[in-house]
């Protein structure tokens, strides 16, 4: 296998026993990026020189006997929205086209400390916003499956990178599914943890109540491993969590006999694609097979979720983004009308579409006479969903469903068309307002060889079980196939 290809628990070993070098792995996906990104278009910056440096330096350490952990040597693609000390940090935006932060924002430093090589930042929706990854500023990302469809978003560059080699794993963010419905449709591991699991910091705000960082993986080992390095409260972030991080990896013993799965009958309705459902349930049955019991449950306040969602983080975003007003930093568009009409045409041209929609809904949302009547009755219905979750939880282990109705989808089938957009992350949602944990994996392909991801979604702060649960089944369904990139 090319070592492009392979997991960072394997290339680890590798390492460890000599076989192989860091710079050996690193140009292995430089070269891959080289020979198959103009096809796919993952990245917006590539940092070839600092990380063949980093890679020359990992390899000091394990001659040396001085290794920092199974990431160390391993590279890395981060998603563009994670501030980069000395690389420029777009979001995905015209309106950030030029800025170089000046500090690793704190997952970023935290997978660094862990001696992981950076590779480059990867395409995104911008600021976060899209399940396509066609509201990118500079360019879709297409799936490796099948280029003529989206690879899901917003981290669609994050995904299609660990699919088609050109990064071990990578780093993406989950504010309705962002991380879950591009590893389904890309056929890779995507893990929202728990709200406040890990920092924040340094991660350009998009909902900020419901912005999430997880990895992007082959497998589930080496989604315990990054996650492992990135946990953890950090008194940079206020939303950070002081809550004990476990040895996630030591923990996947694959034994679940016992364990009680709900199926959410609401998260298979009527006339979802058998596409999609056959495999789930087949995945369901897997489960079983190890050992877990399957209970049918009800969340009947998942109706509301996306309409919520929709109220929820426009406002958020409304208010985080009127940052951006071509005076602190970022594109500044010069007119001669004056401040008000410098204000007025940055945000009109360094703002896309969809983000110019969404800051329009959360600023109708909050503004006089709707605040009430919009944001704060989706508050109320949040905290609906977030009691629905506890009680369910109360009765069993985790919950299964799909990752996303319906498997990837043309490129430009949705754009015109906002609200059937939106609707692909109704799956996803649900879990990023009650701020529990929730993974994808791949489980099985359609007629038209293209990935389906089941999801599992497990109580807040019980990551270890749900990644548990995940290697179990993983190891019932056996390797899953690579895309033919």
């Amino acid at each position: 296998m090319s070592l492009y290809y392979e997991t960072i628990h394997s290339l680890h070993e590798k390492l460890r026993e000599g076989t192989v070098t860091s710079t050996m792995i690193t140009q292995s996906v430089l070269d891959r990026i080289r020979e198959v990104d103009e096809k796919v278009h993952c990245y917006l910056t590539l940092t070839e020189e600092a990380a063949l440096e980093a890679a020359g330096q990992s390899d000091e350490r394990f001659r040396k006997g001085d290794v920092s952990g199974p990431l160390d040597g391993i590279p890395l693609g981060i998603k563009d929205i994670f501030l980069t000390e000395g690389v420029r940090t777009t979001a995905g935006s015209r309106i950030l086209e030029n800025f170089v932060p000046p500090f690793d924002g704190t997952p970023v430093s935290r997978l660094k400390k862990a001696g992981a090589v950076i590779t480059g930042k990867l395409n995104m929706d911008e600021f976060a916003m899209g399940s396509s990854n066609e509201n990118s500023g500079y360019f879709p990302t297409f799936n490796p499956w099948d280029r003529a469809l989206v690879p899901g978003g917003s981290s669609g560059g994050s995904a299609a990178a660990v699919a088609a080699g050109e990064a071990i794993a990578t780093l993406g963010t989950d504010t309705g599914g962002s991380i879950r419905q591009p590893a389904s449709h890309c056929g890779v591991v995507g893990l929202k943890p728990t709200y406040g699991r890990v920092s924040r910091y340094g991660v350009i705000a998009f909902a900020s109540s419901l912005d999430q960082v997880g990895p992007l993986t082959r497998d589930v080992r080496d989604c315990a491993i990054v996650l492992k390095a990135i946990a953890g409260h950090d008194p940079a972030d206020s939303t950070s969590a002081r809550v004990p991080v476990p040895d996630y990896p030591s923990l996947l013993t694959g034994d679940i006999s016992g364990m009680k799965i709900g199926l959410p009958e609401e998260y298979f309705p009527e006339g979802l694609d058998p596409e999609v459902e056959a495999p789930v349930r087949k995945a369901a049955e897997a489960l079983a097979k190890r050992g877990a019991s399957l209970v049918s449950v009800s969340l009947p306040s998942t109706r509301y979720a996306v309409a919520t969602y929709y109220i929820i983080a426009p406002a958020e975003a409304s208010s985080n983004l009127a940052r951006y007003d071509g005076v602190k930093y970022g594109v500044r568009l010069s007119d001669p009308g004056g401040l008000l009409e410098m204000y007025r045409q940055t945000r009109s041209k360094g703002f896309g579409p969809e983000v110019k929609r969404r800051i329009m809904l959360g600023t109708f949302a909050l503004s006089a006479g709707y605040y009430d009547a919009y944001y704060g009755k989706a508050q109320r219905v949040r905290t609906l969903i977030r009691r629905e979750f506890e009680e369910v939880f109360s009765r069993v282990d985790l919950l299964l469903s799909p990752s996303s109705p319906t498997p990837a989808f043309p490129l430009g089938d949705r754009l015109e068309d906002p609200l059937r957009m939106y609707m692909c992350d109704m799956f996803t949602i649900p879990a990023n307002i009650a701020g529990v944990a929730a993974v994808s994996l791949p489980c099985g392909l359609t007629p038209g060889n293209l990935p389906v991801g089941v999801q599992l979604i497990g109580p807040a702060f019980r990551e270890e079980i749900l990644l548990n649960a995940a290697y179990a089944y993983e190891g019932e369904r056996g390797e899953f196939p690579k895309c033919s990139l």
